[in-house]
């Protein structure tokens, strides 16, 4: 009977020591602690956005750029939404300073335009871009002097054995008055020369098409438009090219403004600063036929003053 019971007291013991070197082991190895719900979905490496739509509207040259750099914005941005639409430079303009548009997108300066409360907006000139005349392959013409270009785009000249060319009747492609291009193009390719009436198209993409498409045809276009399908003439001899626009030696060319009215903020800036980043200024700009801002080798003011840098 005492040997039972002495059995008996020894695995309880063994027993109760088994109990204590199991619950020290517990103490001893915590579960992980969980972070805090706010610090997990920050913990990326993707800002946050406030998914305020913003909207960008206007200039056609720039609208290849602008809806690159949207949809690439937008894949490194859960959650923002950027809408980009064309409709020309005054559109732009007018829409930014009524508070229809985030942002308006422009070739020429808000003071170029009558009826533009300028000192309203600011100006965020995020590219330059070239603008050339533009003609269907079968013109087998490769450069005219600005004088020639006047008087075609004045009506003076009818045909294109006037300047050298094959006995082919003119057709003339235009942009409407509210056109930035055509503003540009006016300005420092025609003098300024009213221009005579032709077709007359809102988007450089029909434009583009209509003259590959016309035997004969001679519109403008922003050199981001160009392709296989339309031939840039030379000005003066000149190609229009990124060495020749740099140093002003081509002169038709225009910065890409895209205005806001005030300051941006939110969703518009941050967009905003995107577009100066390298990775497009270096990349996105240059593979679509613009030039980063900070290739030039002079500046241009709103009344068309060019300076050294």
């Amino acid at each position: 009977m005492k040997k039972l019971s002495k059995m008996f007291i020894a695995l309880t013991c063994v027993g109760a020591l088994l109990a204590g070197c199991g619950s020290g082991n517990t103490a001893q190895t915590p579960a992980p602690a969980q972070k805090p719900a706010q610090e997990q979905s920050n913990s990326g490496s993707t800002p946050k956005t406030s998914g305020e739509p913003v909207t960008a509207v206007g200039s056609t040259a720039l609208q290849p750029l602008v809806e690159q750099a949207a949809k690439d914005f937008m894949a490194k941005n859960a959650g923002a939404q950027i809408q980009v639409q064309g409709g020309g430079s005054g559109t732009g303009l007018s829409q930014v300073a009524s508070g229809a548009a985030t942002i308006g997108n422009s070739d020429i300066f808000a003071e170029e335009k009558k009826g533009i409360p300028a000192n309203e907006l600011v100006d965020h000139k995020v590219a330059v871009v070239g603008m050339a005349a533009a003609v269907s392959p079968q013109v087998k013409v490769d450069s005219l002097t600005k004088q020639q270009l006047i008087d075609i785009f004045t009506g003076k000249i009818t045909n294109w054995k006037e300047v050298g060319g094959e006995d082919m009747k003119i057709t003339l492609v235009n942009r409407p008055k509210s056109s930035g291009t055509r503003a540009t193009f006016s300005k420092f390719a025609l003098d300024g020369k009213e221009e005579a009436e032709g077709i007359t198209e809102d988007s450089s993409g029909t434009v583009r098409k209509i003259i590959a498409e016309t035997p004969g045809a001679i519109g403008y276009l922003a050199l981001s438009y160009f392709n296989d399908s339309v031939k840039a003439l030379k000005l003066d001899g000149v190609e229009a090219n990124a060495e020749n626009i740099t140093s002003n030696k081509y002169p038709v060319w225009a910065y890409e403004h895209m205005y806001t009215k005030g300051e941006a903020t939110g969703d518009a800036k941050a967009f905003l600063d995107f577009i100066l980043t390298d990775e497009v200024q270096k990349k996105t700009v240059t593979e679509l036929g613009f030039l980063p801002i900070t290739d030039m080798k002079v500046e241009r003011d709103a009344e068309g003053k060019v300076t050294q840098k």
